[in-house]
């Protein structure tokens, strides 16, 4: 499957509405900037139908290198930004189980 970039969406989008594709990726790149912004400082961004970004915690924990034995080191806790599916999204995706079962075979 290709992959959908953010040039495609602003042709698509100048497309679509006739706007100048400088406008399309300038509101683009404003709304991506304004989204890390707001999870740097903590804050979580819910974008209805789609979905919601929260910046997490994860706790520190033990790492280990099979090749060397003894070698155990801890991995620091660090945050990380977690995304979990709104409705409309989850709804039309569920459809895609099927088909990607398929692919991996």
């Amino acid at each position: 499957m290709p992959n959908l970039t953010k040039r495609d969406l602003v042709v698509k989008i100048s497309n679509e509405t006739g706007m100048v594709q400088h406008q399309v990726f300038d509101v683009i790149q404003r709304t991506l900037d304004e989204i890390v912004a707001s999870l740097a400082r903590g804050d979580a961004v819910e974008l209805r139908r789609f979905g919601s970004f929260e910046v997490r915690l994860t706790k520190p924990r033990v790492g280990r290198n099979p090749a060397k034995k003894g070698s155990d080191f801890v991995i620091p806790a660090r945050a990380v930004v977690k995304f979990k599916t709104g409705k409309v999204l989850r709804q039309r995706i569920s459809g895609l189980t099927r088909t990607l079962k398929k692919d991996e075979k």
